[in-house]
């Protein structure tokens, strides 16, 4: 996905140099000349500087010297610009924003006033050390070091970057298990058993069955709370669900989720007539909460409260999908050893 500010940014105007006869675009503040005005060769090197301007989300920097002359804070803030409008999935931000910029803070701290072309392997590496101090997992410090590597290709690939700094930070290897004095994090273990039971036994019903789906199958929470009927293939004794999204549908690759007769047994009593509503809907668990308490509810009720409406605008409305603020969270079915 290339990111443009083609919508916001008004196009520069073809127009002649009189004193040269050549046909001329500024761009930055700075004139182009073309070949001569009016032919046909010009128009065509007209539209070509015009797409390479556009296709460009880094003009503010270039129009300051030649590549390499940006501080590593301007290649930041640049490709963050960027990484907001390419980390988008069905329409809403993805959390790889978030994490870049939990990778670039010991960068900005320690070099952001740098000039690119003098960020080194060292510099990376001090970096490095920084997050190691921090205690950071190797794990997790080995993610934004490679997170700081590809804003410097990006770099690379919009002219900012010379290649031969991204070549030496190529050239800085992984922590490797067992050869470097950091933190390790242990490996993920189910839960157990008892501790799942517990949280069914306090749970609203779909919420419950949310969670032994999850230890039924292994889905993830996300494909749990979306859901439908029409996402389900069930005319074998196996039933298929293929989740409209999921974690790692942008490398293209396919979900399909096997739901045994346990599972089944599950879902038809949340089976839907209309398919393309989701199962599990937060509306649905607040108006059960709302009748389980008017049920248990020892005193009458005075007047006005019988008379009190629902607020018509309230500060958060529950969706058709997102699980409602009170409720019992989906648990990720797995934890790391002590």
């Amino acid at each position: 996905m290339q990111h443009t500010k083609s919508n916001t940014r008004q196009i520069p105007k073809y127009r002649l140099h009189k004193s040269s006869g050549l046909g001329v675009v500024r761009l930055n503040g700075k004139d182009i000349y073309l070949s001569r005005h009016g032919t046909e060769e010009s128009q065509v090197e007209y539209r070509r500087v015009i797409a390479e301007w556009l296709a460009s989300p880094t003009q503010a920097i270039h129009q300051h010297g030649p590549i390499g002359s940006a501080i590593v804070n301007e290649l930041i803030l640049s490709y963050l610009q960027f990484a907001k409008n390419y980390y988008i999935k069905n329409g809403r931000p993805s959390g790889e924003v978030r994490n870049l910029k939990d990778a670039v803070k010991p960068l900005v701290l320690m070099h952001g006033h740098v000039p690119v072309v003098e960020f080194s392997p060292m510099s990376l590496k001090a970096v490095r050390e920084e997050m190691i101090n921090a205690d950071l997992s190797r794990g997790v410090i080995n993610e934004r070091i490679n997170r700081i590597r590809r804003v410097f290709k990006w770099g690379v690939e919009n002219e900012l970057v010379p290649p031969s700094v991204l070549h030496g930070l190529q050239a800085v290897s992984p922590l490797k298990r067992g050869r470097c004095q950091v933190r390790e994090t242990s490996p993920v273990i189910p839960v157990p058993d008892e501790l799942i039971d517990a949280v069914l036994r306090v749970a609203p019903s779909q919420i419950a069955a949310m969670i032994q789906l999850q230890r039924l199958t292994g889905m993830r929470p996300g494909e749990v709370v979306l859901m439908r009927g029409c996402d389900l293939e069930t005319s074998e004794s196996i039933w298929v669900y293929t989740p409209m999204e999921h974690k790692t549908q942008h490398h293209g690759r396919a979900r399909i989720i096997h739901l045994g007769p346990q599972a089944q047994e599950i879902l038809r009593s949340h089976l839907r007539t209309d398919m393309s509503r989701f199962l599990f809907s937060p509306r649905d668990v607040e108006s059960d909460r709302s009748v389980a308490r008017r049920t248990a509810r020892v005193t009458p009720l005075t007047p006005s409260q019988r008379a009190r409406m629902s607020k018509a605008n309230r500060k958060r409305q529950l969706g058709e999908r997102d699980l409602p603020p009170y409720s019992v969270p989906l648990p990720m079915l797995g934890q790391r050893r002590s």
